[in-house]
């Protein structure tokens, strides 16, 4: 059963309360994984995404399947250090199984969104962090008020006291980096987080 607390002091606590929680199935949604959940260890750069895979879904840890491992090339940063450097979170924490298309994933409703929100707030409250990345569409919707990948990525913006960079999904689905163009808004959305964990005094930097 769904368990929430009106204020949360610690992540241990937070954490104990999201593995366990139902939030959406109880809504009436047919969700394919239980929580998808980072290991919090002190970091200082949160990344936000749209929802866990179908791997994450199976290991229950983020980013783990081919569009981590994009991802994580992007950054130049091998596993280890990848975790270490971002506590990952997403808009929702389930994976919410594939698309009725066929392909790609199912884009998880506003009402499952929003009932997620609780999470990502308290996350945020909690680490503080010093940088934002959001990756994909709509990370950056929800969490920066952004609506074009295309206007967005190559920017830096400010979210409280963090500096946030909007990255597109490394999705193999997704063809927009097939323009020229937006694969140099990458390029310059990347030199902006590498800068950002340069600042970051004890975050793991790429080799």
């Amino acid at each position: 059963m769904t368990r929430r607390r009106s204020s949360y002091r610690s992540f241990t606590s937070l954490q104990r309360d999201l593995r366990v929680c139902r939030a959406c199935a109880e809504a009436g949604y047919a969700l394919e994984s239980r929580p998808v959940i980072a290991e919090h260890c002190g970091q200082r750069a949160y990344m936000y995404g749209q929802a866990p895979g179908a791997v994450e879904g199976l290991e229950r840890r983020p980013w783990r399947g081919r569009a981590g491992r994009t991802l994580r090339s992007w950054l130049e940063l091998d596993e280890e250090s990848f975790y270490r450097t971002f506590y990952c979170a997403s808009v929702t924490r389930c994976y919410p199984g594939k698309a009725p298309s066929g392909r790609g994933d199912r884009t998880p409703t506003p009402h499952e969104q929003e009932l997620c929100a609780f999470w990502s707030r308290w996350e945020l409250e909690l680490l503080r962090p010093e940088l934002i990345v959001t990756v994909g569409g709509l990370a950056a919707r929800r969490l920066l008020g952004l609506t074009s990948v295309t206007d967005f990525v190559g920017k830096s913006y400010t979210l409280g006291e963090a500096i946030a960079v909007p990255l597109p999904h490394p999705s193999g689905a997704s063809g927009w980096l097939n323009d020229p163009a937006n694969r140099a808004r990458l390029g310059k959305a990347l030199t902006h987080v590498r800068r950002e964990l340069a600042g970051l005094g004890d975050a793991e930097q790429p080799g």
